[in-house]
């Protein structure tokens, strides 16, 4: 914010944010820009990068999406387009993303738990903050395994 209010002319330009995932921060940090009042992040698909990888382009786009209460900004990004790019990245920098990466792990959108899958089925809503379908996946997953219950 300070350098919006201390710059000449700041309201012509648009202010950027790059940030690095070397703490697990970058979306966080990314965000914090944005409500400061950035209006570009720069980000990466599947948050591939240096180091730790970059901010995830993912995750900055269904937080503002679902957090719109929080982050007053629009991307114009058809959000079911993430996961077949996040697959197309992935076969072709031969990159596996992880099954527990938001939004576009495997497991993203997959329930396990006996208690989750009751809630899940009653109220979509009570754990889960978007919707499989909205960000390419074709619906969620129950999993039957040891945490299913009876």
């Amino acid at each position: 914010r300070t350098l919006l209010t201390k710059i000449p002319n700041a309201d012509k330009a648009v202010f950027s944010v790059h940030c690095h995932n070397d703490l697990g921060l970058a979306v966080a940090n990314s965000l914090a820009a944005v409500r400061a009042g950035c209006r570009q992040v720069e980000c990466t698909i599947n948050g591939l990068g240096e180091r730790a990888g970059n901010t995830s382009l993912e995750e900055i786009v269904m937080a503002v999406k679902t957090r719109s209460d929080i982050v007053d900004v629009e991307t114009h990004i058809d959000t079911r387009h993430i996961v077949p790019a996040s697959r197309l990245v992935s076969s072709i920098t031969g990159f596996p993303v992880q099954p527990n990466k938001a939004i576009v792990g495997a497991n993203a959108f997959a329930h396990e738990s006996g208690i989750h899958q009751d809630g899940v089925l009653k109220h979509r809503e009570t754990y889960e903050i978007m919707r499989a379908e909205d960000v390419g996946w074709n619906t969620n997953k129950m999993v039957l395994g040891k945490h299913s219950g009876r």
